[in-house]
């Protein structure tokens, strides 16, 4: 490809504004297929409502396209004309058929040399390279529409291979003249093919075209939201909301509003399509049996319902599946059940939805069977269900699913002890997040990768992350990610012996509601709270969280959750009687999979046995946890045991591999450290992690200090010795 500087764009390459909010900044790049001057120029021009995401972008910056198509327009006409059929082979759908379109033509190949010595375009043994995507679209958008229209019908002569029947009816639908009821209907069998194929980006072009050529309005409609369907599920979230703002489909609508929008707004909105589609008929969003539809619009309310932890709206859900006859779907039954406190129909209904993880389901609904597992403890099930409502969706085409089921799965890996390797899979879904449009569900992926730092001992980036969760979840009425991220500023000040400030956020988590805390996340903090309280000596309030959690533990039956509630007895209580609670708990736990729970279970334990001057097994449990925290990589856990030690008198080693200096760093600083040697700018490394510039600054003067260097040959130099 050419290498010479773009006379168009110039060398500098603007940066976009700092408080340009992420998912805007990533799809602002995508937009202006990552040409920066085209992104400031797009930033610029936005309003106030794409700015902070609530409106979908425009297609293209305002201005700079312009001179692109100037110096498209300098090239001789025959020039122009090759470099138009090249344009017309991929864009905007890729149909691999330039070479056989010349041979077919007799073309004459030689007027391309001027394309290349501009530094336009230049020939290759499998078609043309446009210099960039801008280019590329304006060979295509200067040229004329007779032009255009015989290029096309160019392209879709020789596109005669098998499998290519979708893309020559694209050629034949972009070179329509005006309405043509067959070529409409034409082009929806081919978006049906591409669809199936798992192609839903060329679905979205073709059922796009074929509104464009239908002459019924009310048929443009339905085929618009069809296509803003393929759009959504290609990842396009900005040309999906485009395309469902000129339909009034309630499904659609709610689903944007679901991942990117106010999810009481969503909510409202799929419960009504739920209902219009069980009375009226099939939407075209979704399956054809209007039943079906129905169900999976109730699964999505309940989605909404989970992210606004608002009870009322899951008992809103929950009657209109009954009143239209519906077994409701995944975990809405168990959540209204849990939500009401009534704890043995919410076992029963959470185990049949758990239940429901086979390979090759329903991606929405095997995100349902994780959520319901984890509910009942069981987090191998939890990842089993999400593992393959990956899976499913990749297979399908529906890469917008991908990070809906990694939120669910951080949470399995959480509590099972794996907090370094999730948080890169973390950090991979919440860039699919951002790139597709998911702005909630980035939110809900924020908090997680909070909570791992609490537990990978980085705290400015887990209050870094923590607070934008908050601030974006507070202000769409998102009540999981909020108390997720709260929880996981608990857990920080927990760990590193602020128990006050863990105690005052962990019982602010006690008091749910839309947008600000969430039932799920009380559930998971009580045993954390009760600590935070027995420590300040405040145990009131404790001891009712905790008699709640005992009742749902023993409802369950899920060993760890037995376990973490007899900790809880185990601290309430004093003397011989704790020291029984704690042994109940640590024979539940070999049964459960929550290893860092374990873990913490016995740091605890050897304290309560070193201050009964029980110095034998005081050691010996503080060890086994000073060498699980090790492993886990949990730096404050790991401190702590190791202050027990020493109070018992005990010689304790240095931290492991404390001789390596690469040892010494955080997970975080180890990752940016890495980047840094290899060569990234501050700013580089803050896009490829998602946090700021300010914080990448901030660890890599912690990483020079704790490795007791001052440059970056240094650390290059350091870090190529190991």
């Amino acid at each position: 490809m050419v290498t010479s500087v773009n006379p168009v764009r110039g060398p500098a390459q603007p940066e976009l504004g700092p408080s340009l909010p992420e998912g805007v900044r990533v799809r602002v790049l995508r937009t202006a297929h990552g040409d920066r001057r085209a992104a400031a120029e797009l930033a610029s021009a936005l309003t106030e409502r794409q700015l902070t995401g609530l409106d979908p972008l425009p297609a293209q910056p305002p201005v700079l396209p312009r001179a692109y198509r100037q110096e498209v327009r300098a090239l001789p006409d025959t020039t122009r004309r090759l470099l138009l059929l090249a344009a017309a082979d991929q864009y905007p759908v890729d149909t691999h058929a330039f070479l056989r379109a010349v041979t077919a033509a007799r073309l004459d190949t030689r007027p391309l040399v001027t394309a290349e010595v501009a530094g336009v375009a230049h020939a290759t043994a499998g078609g043309i390279v446009f210099r960039d995507p801008w280019t590329r679209i304006a060979a295509y958008e200067t040229a004329s529409v007779t032009d255009r229209r015989a290029v096309h019908l160019l392209l879709a002569r020789v596109l005669r291979g098998e499998g290519e029947s979708p893309r020559r009816s694209w050629h034949r639908g972009a070179a329509a003249l005006g309405p043509s009821r067959r070529l409409a209907a034409e082009l929806r069998a081919a978006a049906h093919t591409a669809r199936t194929a798992g192609d839903h980006a060329l679905a979205c072009a073709l059922v796009e075209r074929a509104a464009a050529l239908s002459p019924e309005p009310s048929e443009r409609a339905r085929l618009l939201a069809r296509a803003a369907a393929d759009a959504w599920r290609s990842g396009d979230a900005d040309r999906a909301r485009r395309l469902v703002a000129a339909t009034d489909d309630d499904a659609l609508g709610g689903l944007l509003a679901l991942r990117a929008g106010n999810a009481t707004d969503a909510f409202d909105a799929l419960l009504t399509a739920a209902v219009r589609s069980a009375d009226d008929g099939p939407g075209p969003a979704r399956t054809d049996h209007p039943q079906h539809a129905a169900v999976h619009l109730l699964a999505r309310a309940t989605e909404a319902a989970i992210y606004t932890g608002d009870l009322r709206r899951c008992r809103e859900a929950a009657a209109v599946a009954s009143r239209l006859g519906i077994v409701p779907p995944g975990t809405l039954g168990g959540l209204a059940a849990a939500f009401e406190g009534r704890y043995d129909d919410a076992r029963d209904l959470l185990k049949a939805a758990a239940g429901r993880c086979g390979p090759g389901g329903d991606p929405t609904l095997l995100i349902h069977s994780g959520i319901a597992a984890l509910m009942l403890g069981d987090h191998t099930a939890a990842t089993t269900a999400t593992v393959r409502a990956a899976a499913s969706a990749r297979a399908g085409g529906d890469g917008v699913t991908v990070p809906q089921a990694m939120e669910f799965r951080a949470y399995a890996d959480f509590w099972t002890g794996r907090p370094r390797a999730a948080e890169a899979a973390t950090l991979e879904a919440l860039r699919q997040a951002y790139t597709t449009g998911q702005d909630n569900g980035a939110c809900h992926l924020q908090a997680a990768l909070a909570m791992f730092a609490a537990v990978t001992g980085d705290e400015d980036v887990c209050r870094e992350r923590a607070e934008a969760a908050r601030s974006y979840a507070l202000a769409r009425g998102l009540g999981l990610p909020a108390a997720l991220a709260l929880f996981a500023l608990a857990f920080l000040d927990l760990s590193t012996g602020r128990f006050a400030a863990s105690a005052a956020r962990l019982r602010a988590l006690a008091g749910f509601g839309p947008g600000h805390g969430h039932r799920a996340i009380r559930h998971i903090a009580t045993p954390h709270y009760v600590e935070a309280a027995v420590r300040t000596g405040d145990t009131r309030v404790a001891r009712a969280a905790h008699a709640d959690y005992d009742h749902w533990a023993r409802t369950v039956r899920s060993p760890d959750d037995l376990a973490l509630s007899a900790r809880c007895r185990a601290l309430l209580a004093s003397g011989a009687e704790a020291v029984e609670h704690y042994r109940t708990a640590l024979d539940l736990h070999a049964s459960g999979t929550r290893d860092f729970e374990r873990a913490r279970t016995e740091l605890l334990f050897g304290g309560a046995l070193r201050r009964l001057r029980h110095r034998t097994e005081a050691r010996d449990r503080l060890h086994s946890a000073l060498e699980a925290f090790e492993h886990f990589g949990s730096p404050q856990c790991a401190a702590a045991a190791r202050t027990e030690l020493r109070v018992l008198g005990e010689p304790v080693s240095p931290a492991r591999g404390a001789d390596d200096l690469v040892a010494r760093l955080t997970a975080q600083q180890l990752m940016v450290a890495r980047m840094a040697a290899d060569g990234a700018t501050n700013r580089e490394i803050a896009a490829r992690l998602l946090l700021s510039p300010r914080t990448i600054d901030h660890h890599l003067r912690g990483v020079f200090a704790r490795l007791g260097i001052r440059s970056r040959i240094e650390l290059v130099r350091l870090l190529g010795e190991r």
